[in-house]
């Protein structure tokens, strides 16, 4: 007995009619995976797009402070920072007013120019710190060089009376120039220049 004749498959409608439509519950699988994939985008590249350009602009404006002090060539207002007073020993008084410096540096010598404004009491004190005192001070010298006064943008008024005295140290501490400006000796002026051969 011959069987009977297979039939063939039929094939599903082209247009996906053999298939279920979308449910209301897949849409919201594909809004919310479509919400998710938004999200990642912006995470990966809008968090570091924004973290370099915050970056970028406080670089900018490290670079510039550096290239302000890098670039000053004459004495502005400010406290040298601890490191720098210690390295260069100048025991600036914590009451000083008036208070500027300048660093310079090349492959010889560093240089740390300050100034100040003292009481008289401060000023003995100071002198004292570095190894010194009223007494040992020259009277009408100026301790500073015409060099390192033009780096550092002082000027000596002859009608002024001026005080120096440099103290010199051995390798590698500093030699220190100090002037003293007693004009008013009630407000004494520090000048000071301690370079350091490294």
């Amino acid at each position: 007995m011959t069987p009977p004749p297979t039939l063939p498959r039929q094939a599903s409608a082209p247009d996906g009619g053999g298939t279920r439509p979308p449910t209301a519950e897949d849409r919201r699988h594909v809004v919310k995976r479509r919400w998710i994939t938004a999200i990642i985008i912006v995470l990966l590249i809008g968090v570091p797009a924004g973290y370099l350009a915050i970056s970028t602009q406080q670089s900018r404006e490290s670079g510039r402070d550096k290239a302000a002090k890098i670039g000053a060539t004459k004495v502005r207002p400010g406290w040298p920072s601890k490191v720098q007073r210690s390295i260069y020993e100048v025991p600036i008084p914590d009451k000083a007013w008036r208070v500027g410096f300048l660093e310079t540096n090349n492959w010889r010598t560093s240089r740390l120019f300050t100034a100040f404004a003292v009481t008289p009491a401060d000023l003995d004190g100071f002198l004292a710190s570095v190894g010194t005192s009223r007494a040992a001070l020259n009277q009408g010298e100026v301790a500073i060089s015409p060099h390192d006064a033009e780096v550092a943008g002082w000027s000596w008024s002859p009608k002024a009376s001026w005080y120096g005295i440099t103290l010199e140290q051995p390798n590698p501490r500093p030699t220190r120039d100090i002037t003293v400006d007693l004009t008013d000796p009630e407000q004494p002026k520090v000048y000071v220049v301690s370079t350091t051969t490294p």
